[in-house]
Order: C-alpha cells, then sequence, then structure tokens
C-alpha cells in the first residue's frame, strides 16, 4: 500500500541522535510494561488457579495471552507501515492497562481467562511497534548497541516481576499482580504520548479487511485444533477436534486466495519468495514450539515439584535472563561490529537444545543449583536466536515492509509458542490430573473430593497436607513435566539444521524512515537541525534596527520554519 506523509519538504523529519534516543526511551517505557506483567503472572500463576478452580484448564491462561498476541501481531505490523506507529502504540498500551484491571477484577477462571486475552491484544502491539520502530530510526549494522538498554529493561522485569510476584502472592493477594500495571501503564503512556515523536501517514488503498478476517479465522481455528486434540475430554479422535481443523484449512485457503487479489494485502505473499526472510522465519517458527513451552511450566514446576515459594521460584528464573541477557547483548555488540551474524543463531540452538536434554532429568529432589545452571545455559541459547533473527528477517525486505515483515516473522514464532502450549500443556496437564487424581484417591479421598482437590491445589494448599500426601503431589508434578521436554527437542533440532543453512547478507547502513524518504539521517539531519536553531536564535534576538525597521528577513526565517 502506497502512503502519504504529512511532514512536508521544506521541513523534514530530523533523525537526529537526540531524537532517536528519546524515541528509544518511549519504547522503553511500553516494554517495561510488558515484560514486567509476564514475569509477575508467571511466578503468581499456580496460586491463581487454584484460587479460582482451573488447575486442570491452567493452559488456558498462557493461551489465550499468545492467540490474541499472534492474532494482532500482523495488523499492527501492516497498519504501523500504512498509518504510522504512533497512535497504534499508544492504543497499544492503553488496551494493556484496561485489561490489567480486568484480570484484577475478575471473580472466575474464565472471566480471567478473557480479560487476559484482551491485555494479549496490547501485548502483541507493544511487541511488534518497538521492533519496528527502532528498525525505522536505527540502521540494521548499528542496531546492535541499542540492546544493551533493552537488555537492561528485560533485567530489571527479571528482578523485580519475581519479587514483586511473590510478595504480592505470599503476603497480600495475586490481583496485586495486575494492579502494578495501572501506575506502570500511566506512566509508559504519558512518556510515549511526550516522547514518541513519528511522522505520520495515511493509506492510499484500501485496506485489506478480509486478509485480517481470514488470518484470525485461521489462527483461532489452529488453536483450538490443538488444544482439543490435547485434551482427554475430546482427544485427536473426536469429531469437533477435526471440524475445527477443517475450519483451519478452509480459512487458511480463503487467506492465500485473498492476498493473492488484495491491492495492498497484510502479508504479502511475495515476503514468501524471499528465501532468507523465509528461513529466519522458520527459525522463529521452531523456536517458538520448544522455548514457549518450556517457559510456560517451569515456574509451576519450581514451586509444585520442588516446594518452593512463589517469591523463591521466580527468583530462580534469574539464571534463564542473566544467560538470556548476556549473549543478546553481547551478539548485538559484536554483530555491530563485525557484520556477521550467522554463527549465532546456530550456537544458541545447541545450547537450547543441551539445556532441554537436561531438563528431561529434573526430580522434586534435584539440586536448586543444577536446575540454576540449566536454566542459565537454556536463556544463553535464546539470547543468540530471537534478536538476531529479528534482525535477519527485517533487513531481508525493503524499508516500506519493515514493519510487515517483523510482524510476520513474530507471528510465526508465536504461532509455534501457542501451537506448543497448547500441545504440550494439554500433554502436561492431563498427565498432572490423573497422577493427582491418583494421590488423593490413595490418601482417601472419593471420586468427586478427589477431582475437586485436583482443580483448587495451589502451593499454600499443599504445605497444609500431610506429608505423604504432599509428597506425593510433588512427585506428581515432577513425573508430569519432565517427560514433556523430551517431545519438544525436534523442534531445536530442525532450529539448528536451518540456522546451519541461512544466507548472510549485508546489513542495511540506513534507518527505515531514511530509506523511505519520510526522514532526514546522520550528519544531514545534525546539520539541519544546527540550522534551524541558529534560525530560531536569530528570529528570538531583538532587531539590530534598519532605516526603515523593515522586518522582512524575519518574515523569511519564520516561513522556513
Amino acid at each position: 500500500m502506497s502512503t502519504t506523509t504529512d511532514a512536508s519538504a521544506a521541513a523534514p523529519f530530523l533523525l537526529t541522535k537526540r531524537r532517536i534516543w528519546i524515541i528509544f526511551g518511549a519504547l522503553l517505557a511500553g516494554m517495561l510494561l510488558a515484560s514486567l506483567d509476564q514475569t509477575i503472572v508467571s511466578t503468581a500463576m499456580p496460586t491463581i488457579v487454584g484460587e479460582l478452580g482451573g488447575v486442570e484448564h491452567q493452559a488456558w491462561i498462557t493461551t489465550a495471552y499468545l492467540l490474541a498476541t499472534t492474532i494482532v501481531m500482523p495488523i499492527y505490523g501492516k497498519f504501523g507501515d500504512v498509518l504510522g506507529r504512533r497512535r497504534l502504540f499508544l492504543v497499544a498500551i492503553a488496551l494493556f492497562t484496561l485489561a490489567s484491571v480486568g484480570c484484577a477484577l475478575a471473580t472466575d477462571f474464565w472471566m480471567f481467562v478473557s480479560f487476559r486475552a484482551m491485555q494479549g491484544l496490547g501485548g502483541g502491539g507493544l511487541m511488534i511497534l518497538s521492533q519496528a520502530i527502532i528498525a525505522d530510526i536505527v540502521p540494521a549494522n548499528e542496531r546492535g548497541k541499542y540492546l544493551g538498554p533493552l537488555g537492561a529493561v528485560f533485567g530489571l522485569s527479571a528482578v523485580a516481576g519475581p519479587l514483586l510476584g511473590g510478595f504480592f502472592v505470599d503476603h497480600m493477594s495475586w490481583q496485586w499482580a495486575f494492579w502494578i500495571n495501572i501506575p506502570v501503564g500511566l506512566a509508559a503512556f504519558a512518556i510515549a504520548v511526550g516522547a514518541l515523536t513519528l511522522p505520520s501517514k495515511r493509506a492510499t488503498a484500501p485496506i485489506d479487511v478480509l486478509g485480517v478476517v481470514f488470518l484470525s479465522l485461521a489462527t483461532t481455528c489452529l488453536i483450538f485444533f490443538t488444544d482439543f486434540g490435547g485434551d482427554s475430554t475430546h482427544g485427536w479422535g473426536a469429531v469437533e477436534t477435526w471440524a475445527w481443523g477443517a475450519g483451519m484449512l478452509a480459512a487458511v485457503v480463503a487467506f492465500v486466495v485473498t492476498e493473492s487479489r488484495a491491492a495492498d494485502p497484510i502479508i504479502p505473499l511475495s515476503l514468501f519468495r524471499n528465501p532468507v526472510f523465509v528461513n529466519a522465519t522458520a527459525i522463529g517458527l521452531a523456536l517458538g514450539i520448544g522455548m514457549f513451552s518450556a517457559i510456560a511450566f517451569v515456574p509451576t514446576f519450581l514451586q509444585m515439584s520442588s516446594g518452593t515459594s512463589a517469591a523463591a521460584s521466580g527468583l530462580l528464573m534469574l539464571p534463564m535472563m542473566a544467560g538470556l541477557m548476556l549473549t543478546s547483548i553481547g551478539s548485538g555488540i559484536l554483530i555491530s561490529r563485525t557484520g556477521r551474524y550467522k554463527l549465532f543463531p546456530i550456537v544458541g540452538t545447541l545450547l537450547t537444545g543441551a539445556a532441554m536434554v537436561a531438563m528431561t532429568s529434573l526430580r522434586a529432589d534435584t539440586p536448586i543449583w543444577l536446575i540454576c545452571v540449566y536454566l542459565f545455559f537454556f536463556g544463553a541459547g535464546l539470547g543468540l536466536i530471537m534478536q538476531v533473527i529479528v534482525l535477519v528477517a527485517q533487513n531481508a525486505v525493503p524499508a516500506a515492509q519493515i514493519g510487515t515483515a517483523t510482524s510476520t516473522n513474530n507471528y510465526f514464532r508465536e504461532v509455534g509458542a501457542a501451537l506448543g502450549i497448547a500441545v504440550f500443556g494439554a500433554i502436561f496437564t492431563s498427565r498432572l490430573s490423573e497422577n493427582l487424581t491418583a494421590v488423593f484417591t490413595a490418601a482417601g479421598a472419593s471420586a468427586q473430593d478427589a477431582a475437586t482437590a485436583t482443580a483448587t491445589i495451589d502451593p499454600q494448599t499443599l504445605n497444609a497436607l500431610p506429608d505423604e500426601v504432599r509428597d506425593g503431589i510433588v512427585a506428581a508434578y515432577a513425573d508430569a513435566l519432565a517427560p514433556v521436554f523430551w517431545y519438544l527437542l525436534p523442534f531445536f533440532a530442525v532450529a539448528f539444521i536451518l540456522a546451519m543453512v541461512l544466507k548472510p547478507i549485508p546489513l542495511a547502513d540506513v534507518a527505515g524512515l531514511v530509506a523511505r524518504g519520510e526522514a532526514v539521517g546522520g550528519e544531514e539531519a545534525e546539520q539541519l537541525e544546527a540550522q534551524q536553531r541558529g534560525r530560531v536564535s536569530t528570529a528570538a534576538a531583538p532587531p539590530t534596527g534598519s532605516a526603515d525597521g523593515a522586518p522582512g528577513s524575519g518574515r523569511q526565517d519564520e516561513t522556513a520554519r
């Protein structure tokens, strides 16, 4: 879709270093909001599902968020390319903050899941728009040095999130895990309003509404198909499971036909004729299946299987974040210095795969320090892959498609995450429900009481049970989760093979806004800003006084401004 920019040629948008860092600061505020929420919620999840009576359905908390995030990613990406990203970023912050209020006020499990999905609608925008705006203002060959502040934000979230989440669960209530988002969200919104200055656009071709509808339907049907198939209540042989599968295939066909005819498709099919983009996106898909499945349930394992508190289980995730930050920042600096990136995904997939093999041996009596070692290497591997494949995808397409490429790459990674969590989460919860029911039945509970106890078990309840029952529950969690990691290994193997054949291409040396002609960057921008400041100073000075006092030059300066 062609666009027009409101900024005139006489007053170009100047992408100076000062403006870049101001915009980047606004992005950091929005990313802090989303990343802090994730670390708090993961710590509080066992208590939330226990109090709301949804232990056997707990995978839906993560699935709902990821499903909503996945659906809106291409929308934010394309609309950002077409309409500009500033207003969309503000909308994403507002949605996320309002949904946090709903989560805190939820009185039953499915109400909570609904608001969690609404949070995903905002979270998807914060993720995609942040990455696309960075590509708009920073050339690919310099983007690595901006990973340092990003790493600091995620590091702050990694430390503060578990501490806050654990404190709220242990001393207040889990609702505070969402109330905390209100002041953070308001602050992020205020900073973005004042600091996020970007050129605005207007569309000159029809919006691909049908493409949005069919893509959303295909994504929804895919998630429900896998979730129903992995659920013991339905299974892969159920008619309703395959009804979702048929709906998915029909929606995919309709989407492809629509995109081939659309004036400006939501996901241009031409992207899939770009081998570098396809390779990077396929790595993200395979990584998403294995990565998010492991991350989603490790805090639950640490709380219930290792007997740690909510705060302690959150802090035990810090080694993973430390590894991720270390390698993400380090690889970004090296890429900026050398212009080479192929080695990092290769090493990253090897590290994550090795850590996954190690985690298959987790038991209730596994030493905490050893779990921390596994998590550190798992995070270190992820840090070598996640930012690199997004950078590769952005660099492989024209500047006009930066947002679309960013969102499409992330979309397939989130599809992988939703698939992994739906399928492997269903395997985990199914095995867990069976194991817990057997424990309570063996302790003398009736079938109905055992089912009720299974649905409402949380860390506080666990600590109040007799030793033999508590030991049985701990073993049930360990036996349910650890074997699931074996199923994730093939996806890391696929990611490794794809990383091996990834074709390196030179990194762009101009920012997206400059390449599209929407801004002036580099030394030229600095010089123009200096000239503008000089004219402002001249116009503000008292007139030197001519014979006739004619102010013509002042009017010319004003016109130039």
